[in-house]
């Protein structure tokens, strides 16, 4: 069965929905997903239905069937390795990584992804801290914490973000708080719920709400 680059990212779109709710994927949140219209979600529905890579009611939903998740984990394999490559072997930054692994994502070859991951020594996880899924689908899995959740004295080691924006990944990195930077909770103001922290060697760096949140620590 051939499947068309667009319907390999909405697929992911939905995986990634529904993962994050654990809850069907509504056709108004697959379409900020996408960036486009409803009437078009509602369109690929259908035709994924038809496909039976989806399971589509109209008002109830959509969810991924079995064949679906597989072409949908499968393409965030690929993904997530290429952002692996480019980052360690190409030295491209964390920030540039995703609309270049968008483009090489699609290359159909089972071979080129079987040997890259070999190469790049089967990697758990990507260059944001997202899990790789293997070539059966599974995904690691680490205990992490949103910075916001730490309490003063706690510390550990930034694993991973949510935010995956450029704008928000260049400010990480302009602030060194990149993955593997070590990281213990100072304070945290009432009023606003902002953070001070300590980095490294001793530099205090004070933080929103939104940055804490937007982080995944390990606790240590």
């Amino acid at each position: 069965m051939e499947i068309s680059p667009t319907e390999e990212n909405y697929l992911k779109a939905i995986f990634k929905i529904s993962e994050k709710g654990n809850r069907p994927a509504s056709t108004n949140a697959i379409a900020g997903e996408m960036n486009t219209s409803a009437a078009s979600v509602t369109d690929m529905a259908k035709r994924l239905s038809e496909k039976e890579l989806i399971n589509y009611e109209k008002y109830k939903g959509v969810t991924l069937t079995p064949k679906g998740e597989r072409v949908a984990t499968h393409l965030i394999r690929k993904h997530r390795l290429w952002e692996v490559f480019l980052v360690e072997k190409l030295r491209f930054s964390w920030d540039e990584v995703h609309e270049i692994a968008e483009q090489l994502e699609h290359i159909r070859s089972p071979l080129l992804v079987e040997r890259l991951d070999a190469f790049l020594g089967s990697p758990r996880f990507d260059p944001h801290g997202d899990p790789i899924p293997d070539a059966e689908g599974n995904f690691a899995f680490r205990k992490q914490f949103p910075l916001s959740e730490l309490a003063a004295g706690e510390q550990g080691v930034i694993v991973g973000v949510q935010d995956h924006s450029t704008a928000f990944l260049q400010y990480l990195g302009q602030m060194e708080l990149v993955l593997g930077a070590a990281v213990k909770v100072l304070g945290r103001f009432e009023y606003d719920e902002s953070m001070k922290i300590e980095i490294g060697a001793g530099r205090q760096l004070a933080l929103s709400q939104k940055v804490c949140q937007n982080l995944f620590i390990q606790k240590q």
